[in-house]
């Protein structure tokens, strides 16, 4: 069963949305855990040393054991909740679900792209695909966790597209 199939039908978004591949969520699970993980050991730590009520290091060990399960809860809500489409239009990116937001680019706005493949993302076959675009405001879209042959095709329709946009002038 895929992740999207987890879903209730109320929460998935339209069919030719395409989820990110399932082997994505270890990054985000390991970013989102990492991040909360330091972070709350760190404030636990010093709540403790302030406080002098537990030990500063066993007040971090909690943080950090705290951190690291809500870390891997969010990162797999965030995977799941993370879609992506490409059509005539351009590339639109979904994310979120209870403050959802979709992210249009539209062929015309793109000024260049890249392909990011970080150690890890090359581990698991994955890849980042910057989307520049025109204007000051969000002057790029990136979308991470991307399957790598997902990602290159994107870039190189999205490139076709604006070549025939240029052409077209």
């Amino acid at each position: 069963m895929t992740e999207a199939a987890t879903l209730s039908a109320s929460e998935l978004p339209a069919p030719e949305w395409n989820p990110l591949p399932p082997r994505a969520r270890s990054l985000f699970v390991l970013a989102d855990a990492s991040v909360l993980g330091v972070g709350l050991a760190f404030a636990f730590g010093m709540a403790a040393e302030a406080r002098d009520v537990v030990s500063p290091l066993l007040a971090a060990a909690i943080g950090l054991t705290v951190g690291i399960m809500v870390g891997s809860w969010s990162g797999t809500r965030r995977h799941r909740r993370t879609f992506w489409l490409l059509d005539a239009d351009g590339f639109a990116l979904l994310r979120g679900n209870l403050w959802r937001r979709e992210t249009r680019v539209p062929a015309s706005r793109v000024q260049h792209l890249d392909l990011k493949h970080g150690p890890l993302e090359r581990r698991w076959h994955l890849a980042t695909l910057v989307i520049h675009t025109a204007g000051s405001r969000m002057s790029a879209v990136s979308v991470s966790g991307l399957d790598e042959g997902d990602a290159e095709r994107l870039r190189d329709r999205l490139a076709r597209q604006l070549d025939h946009d240029d052409d077209a002038l």
